[in-house]
């Protein structure tokens, strides 16, 4: 989808969710690492950004199954009855 000065594509969206994943996989290892001086808000934080992470997630895979129901719906409406 092109948009004036805004480019999305599958790939850049991937992308950025990966990155996402990865820095959130980054805050659990350090706060792992210092588990017995971290502050009851660090955990509380970081569960809301993994709940946040798995309903991006949810939101992708919704969406690549939106799109592949339009292609099969495409593809049906083509075959000759």
């Amino acid at each position: 989808m092109v948009l004036p000065g805004i480019t999305l594509s599958f790939s850049s969206l991937i992308s950025a969710y990966q990155k996402l994943q990865s820095n959130l996989m980054s805050q659990v290892r350090n706060l792992a690492r210092n588990a017995s001086s971290a502050q009851p808000g660090a955990f509380i934080l970081l569960q809301f950004q993994m709940a946040q992470i798995t309903q991006i997630g949810e939101s992708i895979s919704n969406m690549i199954s939106q799109v592949n129901s339009v292609i099969n719906h495409a593809v049906n409406s083509q075959i000759p009855r």
